[in-house]
């Protein structure tokens, strides 16, 4: 009987050696660049760089440019900028999308306009000055807006100027078109962590015990000083899949902007996760001609 324990014992031992072994090391996090070479061939995208005067840095930047850009020497187009999602940045992470931007606009369903897709910085999209380099938000609002200006033939003031995210580019996008109204007609923030951004309002600008942001600088605090004096006026779309889970908290979030009386429409995406491209799939045409309608491409 003792014998039976003791290999029992060991068997288990081994047993569970051999579970230690297989356990799967954590990922370490995604070492951050400003520059992303593009390794995949979309219709009418280009990776190109800009010099950070701020860095003194390359920072990346992919851009769409419609078929009719190459047709015409002198005509200029509207640009909508897209914010991608996840942290750390990356000017690749979304361009994807702009295989369907390129079918809708290519099938004439949509009139064409110039795509930018941002690196957002080492924590997407915000300044964060407590980092070497960090400051997103300025690289992409004082170099990158004015470089595309200087470099492209775009509408180079805000009735020929968008907004677009989705889930960090969603938060991205709510803060930055209320904090910049002055640059965007257009603005449309998708799947956004809004319960994230409440909890930083409501914490002294602390999203977690590693990141702490300016106070006021979220997408509720931000609103709410916007509300006090909107102008210039936006054209906002907020657009959530049912199945994401940011759902909730963006019903909660458009229940915020119905109090604070800032007018906005709705795009929900039945059935969808939170994933921009299956959003894109769905209902991306709608995206794309309320951004056209804003320009005033199109009529309603």
């Amino acid at each position: 009987m003792r014998s039976l324990i003791l290999f029992l014992i060991v068997a288990l031992s081994w047993t569970g050696a051999s579970v230690a072994q297989v356990k799967k090391p954590k990922k370490k996090p995604r070492k951050f660049s400003w520059v992303n070479p593009l390794k995949q061939k979309i219709p009418g995208v280009k990776h190109a760089t800009f010099r950070s005067s701020s860095m003194g840095i390359d920072v990346g930047y992919c851009i769409y440019l419609p078929p009719a850009y190459s047709h015409t020497a002198r005509k200029r187009f509207p640009v909508v900028y897209y914010l991608h999602g996840g942290r750390p940045g990356s000017e690749i992470k979304s361009v994807s999308l702009a295989r369907l931007m390129h079918q809708h606009i290519k099938a004439k369903k949509v009139p064409p306009m110039i795509y930018v897709f941002v690196n957002g910085g080492p924590v997407s999209h915000y300044n964060y000055p407590q980092i070497k380099n960090g400051m997103g938000e300025d690289v992409f609002i004082k170099e990158l807006i004015p470089h595309i200006d200087r470099t492209y033939r775009t509408i180079a003031d805000r009735s020929g100027r968008g907004l677009e995210g989705f889930s960090q580019g969603g938060r991205g996008t709510a803060r930055i078109m209320f904090k910049h109204p002055n640059l965007f007609c257009s603005a449309a923030p998708g799947g956004g962590g809004h319960a994230t951004e409440k909890r930083i309002s409501e914490n002294e600008g602390r999203e977690s015990e590693r990141l702490k942001f300016a106070l006021g600088y979220n997408t509720w605090d931000l609103a709410k000083k916007y509300a006090k004096n909107p102008t210039p006026k936006l054209s906002i779309l907020v657009h959530v899949g049912t199945k994401g889970f940011n759902y909730q908290n963006n019903l909660q979030y458009m229940e915020y902007l119905n109090s604070l009386k800032i007018p906005f429409e709705k795009l929900i995406v039945k059935d969808a996760p939170h994933s921009a491209r299956i959003i894109y799939q769905k209902n991306g045409l709608d995206l794309m001609r309320f951004h056209a309608k804003n320009f005033g491409l199109v009529k309603d």
